[in-house]
Parts: C-alpha cells; structure tokens; sequence
C-alpha cells in the first residue's frame, strides 16, 4: 500500500509541478480575472467604439466635426469591434454545442 502512496505522491508533485510552469509561461488568470472579465473589457471597449462612431457620426450631420476621415476611421473600427464580438459569440456557441454532444 505505501508503494502505491509513494507512486500517487510522485505523480501529483509532477503534475503540480507542470502546471505551476504553465502558469509562468502563459500568465496566472488569477490576477488579471479569467475569461469572463476579459469579455467584459472586451465588450465595454467595442460598446465605446460604438458610441464613438455615433457620436462623431452625429457631429459631422450636425456641421459640428469637419473631419470625414476621423468618422469614417471611427465607423470601421466599430464595425470592425462588432464583427469580431459576433465571431467570438459563434465560436464560442460552436464550442459549447460540441462539449453537450460530447458522450459521457
């Protein structure tokens, strides 16, 4: 029985071993927030670039911004924030359905 305590031993200490050198070469999430603060960001930055990009579109109907280049700039980085939130959302959808139809 000790043999086979001896052996488990062994093994957590390297898997845990492993794992703390993942954590080092790809960043501990434990500081920064995982997956679902970083969407978070990622939806506030993309929901202000929208906001932006109405705002600027707003003031050149308005005579108020001269500058077409800046609206135009503004709105494909909406777009562009947009798309890949949409993108985003179907992976991650995509992933989802292929985890359910996983069989147990």
């Amino acid at each position: 029985m000790s043999q086979i305590g001896s052996i488990t031993a062994k093994a957590l200490s390297s898997h845990n071993q492993i794992i703390e050198k993942a954590q080092e070469k790809l960043g501990a999430n434990t500081i920064n927030g995982g997956f679902g603060s970083r969407m978070e960001k990622a939806l506030d930055s993309v929901a202000n670039a929208q906001n932006l990009a109405a705002e600027t579109t707003r003031n050149f109907e308005l005579g108020l911004e001269s500058d077409l280049t800046k609206v135009m700039i503004n709105q494909q980085i909406s777009s562009l924030g947009f798309q890949l939130t949409l993108n985003t959302r179907n992976k991650v959808l995509s992933a989802y359905k292929d985890i359910m139809s996983m069989p147990v």
